[in-house]
C-alpha cells in the first residue's frame, strides 16, 4: 500500500516545473510503481497557452479548480472546461489549453510516465520506461 500526499511531493523531483512556465505537476503516481498508470495534480497558470499531443500516452484530464478552453487543433471544435468537467485524449488529439483562471486538474496517463517528461517543440511527451527490475 502507497500513501502519499501532494505536500510529501512538494520539492521533490516529483514536483515537475515545465521548461516553457506555463505549468507544473505533482506527480503523485509514477512508472515506477508499476501499477500500469500514472497520476498527477497538475496546474496550468492563467493566461497562459500549451499545446500537447500525447503521440505515445492516453490521457485522462478532471478539472477540480478553475476554468479554461480547449481546442481540438485537428477540428478547431472549442470546449469551456470547469470544475467538474472531464475530457479525455482517447484519440490521441492535438489540442491546446488557454486558462482563464488558474487551472488545476487530476490527470491520469497511461502508459504511465516516468517522471522526467516535458514536452518537446511538437508537444509532445517521449515515451520513457523504467528499467525492469528482477
Amino acid at each position: 500500500m502507497i500513501v502519499r500526499s501532494f505536500k510529501d511531493i512538494e520539492g521533490t523531483d516529483r514536483h515537475v516545473r515545465a521548461a516553457s512556465g506555463t505549468w507544473e505537476s505533482k506527480r503523485i503516481v509514477l512508472a515506477k510503481e508499476r501499477v500500469g498508470f500514472s497520476l498527477h495534480e497538475t496546474i496550468l497558470y492563467a493566461g497562459t497557452e500549451t499545446s500537447m499531443w500525447y503521440a505515445n500516452h492516453i490521457e485522462a484530464v478532471l478539472c477540480v479548480e478553475g476554468e479554461a478552453e480547449l481546442t481540438n487543433d485537428e477540428t478547431g471544435e472549442k470546449h469551456w472546461i470547469s470544475p467538474g468537467t472531464m475530457y479525455l485524449l482517447n484519440g490521441h488529439e492535438k489540442h491546446t489549453m488557454r486558462p482563464k483562471t488558474d487551472f488545476r486538474c487530476v490527470c491520469v496517463f497511461n502508459p504511465p510516465v516516468t517522471g522526467r517528461e516535458d514536452h518537446d517543440e511538437n508537444g509532445v511527451y517521449p515515451l520513457l520506461t523504467e528499467p525492469e527490475t528482477v
